[in-house]
């Protein structure tokens, strides 16, 4: 039998009660109380925080500060990532970041999610993978929802609610998102 931990990271249903992941997810705020508010600023000990907090990450990744995530170690960075400030990554469910990738002020991503029935919603909730292939921008104030991926070279216009998959190389923007045009075709 799978250990709820192993179910949530599967995007099967768990008890998000459990002992062991409310104790990883006390680890995280630990970390992340300490990063944005004793640290606050980028410094060694705030990398040192950062290494423990987010293990799965390439060269050049960097947070400002403030930043909220649940676990963690479910968020996987290539090289040169950027979060700007405020921040939030739900990652009950694996969190795939290419490389050179960047996130304006305020995004969130959110892996969590619920079930529709209400009787299940009060015990039990599921998680779907997120993944943001290499070289997108990632606007301002966007929301990317569970079991998205958006594909290398995009660019999420401000404000834009990613509900569905984004090709490689197109401009999405608005609530839902849209493709409006390819990154790589000239505007008509």
């Amino acid at each position: 039998m799978n250990t709820e931990k192993e179910k949530m990271i599967a995007g099967e249903y768990y008890l998000a009660g459990d002992p062991v992941l409310v104790k990883e997810r006390r680890k995280a705020k630990n970390l992340l109380h300490r990063l944005n508010v004793t640290e606050y600023r980028l410094t060694k000990k705030a990398k040192e925080i950062l290494t423990e907090l987010i293990p799965n990450t390439g060269k050049s990744f960097y947070i400002e500060p403030p930043f909220h995530c649940d676990y963690g170690y479910n968020i996987f960075c290539g090289d040169n990532v950027y979060f700007n400030v405020n921040c939030v990554v739900l990652d009950c469910a694996p969190v795939n970041i290419g490389s050179n990738v960047f996130f304006a002020p305020n995004v969130q991503i959110y892996t969590a999610t619920h079930p529709l029935d209400a009787e299940l919603r009060k015990t039990l909730e599921n998680a779907l993978p997120i993944s943001i292939g290499d070289d997108c921008w990632i606007g301002g104030n966007s929301v990317i929802c569970p079991g998205v991926t958006i594909g290398k070279g995009c660019v999420i216009g401000a404000g834009s609610v990613v509900t569905k998959d984004i090709p490689d190389n197109s401009l999405a923007v608005g609530n839902p998102a849209k493709v409006i045009r390819k990154l790589n075709q000239e505007p008509q």
